[in-house]
């Protein structure tokens, strides 16, 4: 069931996914990193915040209420958005062991080509510790044209300026944890010295621009939000009245002191650093929308937006009404903004209230560009877009949704959701220490929907509840280790 969402705009647009397509839909994928799920000015939770295009494609598209990544940090999360599965399959749960799926298991780039799309892969890359040539890099799993950063060889970070190797001298040793690095261009190194949020908006332009004649696959990942948000333009410090904030210098202390005052709470100005990078982003965003109207391509592309994981606080993103931040398996660092438009197919301003997760997007896109059902069968995901029987009143969507990381683990089945981290784990202490994040400790159980912001731990008040869930864990991370797992089965 869905119920209408706030708008400007009437819901004059019906989803009618049963009538034919008269071409293969456009599929745009646009990533951001990090983007705090009240930050969106249509929510009318943050005040300061301005986004227009994103609120341009809630008005226009449908909102996901209940919508997840795989995972509170960005490269398991990336790793299960691409193939559509829990990246859990082939042992990817951390930063520590997360990797981009083996070639046994498609990605979305290599199952549309194989559909006839065109594909292009702009900004950011970060499934696990990729290199040039590798298969993590979008040459080698399915994207014709890219032009990306590796942030997995700077501590999953890109700068925001500086991408040349005049800038990595001068950096000397901060180049690595500041993020200076040369950029790709395909399989050739490309420089760039201007602002790379700019310049991954550019490219997805010129690449929609070549390709308006044939379906394509745009997948769109902005570095932007995550730290460090000073490196601005000059101009828009100067514009927006905010003092330069120099990045780490060696010779002025060690990194870890530095980085302590480079986040919240002690970042002067750290909220207005990330608004102005989330505004410079909305505003590429708004261009690329701009430019499906010009080409008279809006009706023929399926647009998908969504963060790579929740807000991070430490960055000073806001969650609210949700508790807990990236890293951690509360709301607020796996639940996420996600938002699709296809006008004329799903109606303008709806919201969807069914589970939903970034694996979702796979099966939606295959389905939707004509594919075979058995070409994506293996994914973990659904058809977002697949006509439902909704007489019982249900939302569409999954069952139950699962997570885990190894030191932490949850599992989300109708309103309730259990939560298990590991007591004493050194890993949650690091998070404590470094990130100012606190993950929990042993058992959490909540029911989402009379507590969404998870104030009450009922796990001791509801135990046949936290067994049927702790039994579906088990039950989920067992078929994940035997004979299901895609990594030895090929995806069959």
């Amino acid at each position: 069931m869905t119920t209408p969402a706030t708008s400007s705009q009437p819901n004059t647009s019906q989803p009618t996914s049963s009538q034919p397509n008269t071409r293969q839909p456009n599929i745009m994928i646009i990533i951001s990193d990090d983007h705090g799920y009240a930050d969106r000015s249509i929510l009318g939770v943050q005040g300061d915040v301005s986004t227009p295009a994103l609120d341009r494609l809630a008005e226009q598209g449908a909102s996901y209420s209940n919508a997840y990544v795989t995972a509170p940090i960005c490269s398991p999360s990336r790793a299960g958005l691409a193939a559509g599965c829990y990246q859990q399959r082939w042992g990817a749960r951390w930063f520590t062991d997360s990797e981009i799926c083996p070639p046994q298991v498609p990605t979305i780039a290599e199952l549309l080509r194989g559909e006839g799309y065109a594909t292009g892969y702009f900004g950011k890359v970060h499934y696990g510790t990729e290199h040039s040539g590798d298969r993590g890099t979008p040459p080698q799993h399915g994207y014709d044209e890219s032009f990306y950063g590796l942030a997995g060889e700077s501590m999953g970070r890109l700068n925001y300026l500086h991408h040349s190797e005049e800038s990595v001298q001068d950096y000397g040793e901060a180049a690595f944890p500041m993020a200076v690095q040369p950029l790709w261009n395909g399989e050739e190194p490309q420089e760039l010295e201007g602002f790379l949020t700019d310049a991954i908006g550019e490219r997805t332009r010129q690449f929609v621009a070549d390709h308006a004649e044939t379906p394509f696959l745009a997948t769109v990942a902005f570095n932007a939000v995550h730290n460090f948000c000073w490196q601005l333009p000059a101009e828009e410090l100067a514009k927006r009245g905010l003092p330069s904030y120099d990045d780490w210098n060696p010779g002025a202390g060690e990194y870890i002191d530095w980085y302590d005052g480079a986040i919240s709470p002690h970042l002067e100005n750290g909220r207005a650093y990330y608004l102005a990078q989330l505004e410079l982003m909305d505003a590429q965003i708004g261009l690329i929308l701009d430019q499906l109207d010009e080409l008279g391509l809006a009706e023929d592309t399926i647009v998908i937006y969504l963060t790579d994981n929740g807000g991070s606080t430490c960055n000073y993103g806001v969650n609210l009404p949700l508790r807990g931040t990236k890293y951690t398996l509360w709301e607020g660092g796996v639940r996420v903004p996600l938002l699709l438009r296809w006008p004329g197919r799903v109606a303008a301003g709806e919201t969807r209230t069914g589970l939903t997760s970034a694996m979702d997007i796979v099966p939606t896109a295959l389905a939707a560009a004509g594919a075979e059902a058995g070409a994506y069968a293996h994914t973990d995901g659904i058809d977002l877009l697949a006509p439902t029987d909704a007489s019982d009143g249900a939302a569409s969507g999954h069952a139950a949704l699962h997570w885990d990381c190894g030191w932490q683990w949850s599992v989300r089945k109708g309103d309730w959701k259990l939560q298990w981290v590991e007591p004493g784990s050194p890993v949650a202490e690091a998070i404590r220490d470094v990130e100012h994040a606190e993950p929990g400790s042993g058992y959490y159980l909540c029911n989402l929907a009379a507590d969404p912001a998870e104030a009450t731990n009922l796990h001791d008040t509801e135990p046949s509840i936290a067994a049927e869930l702790l039994a579906l864990h088990y039950a989920w991370a067992a078929s994940i280790a035997g004979g299901r797992s895609l990594s030895e089965t090929g995806g069959n």
